[in-house]
């Protein structure tokens, strides 16, 4: 890992390569194992990174209403965190989930038929950037 790495906790740069490589529910369960033991003012920030994965991966699933509350929720988290945060530009990545999100945040069917748009899914990347690490991805 780079030297810029290393101003980051482990678990968050994992948590952002799970999440780059489309394995939401991976990148959710290493932000939480981050969450659980963290008490610090970043904890609402890490929470709302775990709902963002969650959304993602109901999104992927056809869940659609289960995805509906937890973007909505990981909004709440997250937006009180911005404009950037632990080099995260939060009004970039919440831009970018409104965008994979809006059909879905728009429906008032209790269950459409939503499928997501690999185009519109975020990615997030880091100022400065750094080195991710290597994570295994499902085949």
């Amino acid at each position: 890992m780079d030297d810029a790495a290393e101003g980051y906790d482990p678990l968050y740069l994992q948590g952002i390569a799970y999440f780059n490589a489309c394995e939401f529910f991976k990148a959710h369960e290493v932000w939480e194992d981050l969450w659980k033991n963290y008490s610090g003012d970043l904890r609402l920030f890490y929470k709302g990174l775990i709902q963002a994965a969650v959304a993602l991966h109901h999104f992927g699933n056809g869940n659609i209403r289960g995805a509906r509350k937890v973007y909505r929720s990981s909004r709440g988290y997250l937006e009180q965190y911005g404009p950037t945060c632990v080099g995260m530009d939060l009004e970039k990545f919440l831009a970018e989930l409104d965008a994979c999100f809006v059909e879905v945040a728009a429906s008032q069917e209790e269950f459409p038929n939503i499928e997501i748009n690999p185009e519109l899914i975020p990615e997030i990347t880091l100022d400065p950037p750094v080195e991710l690490p290597a994570v295994d991805v499902e085949g």
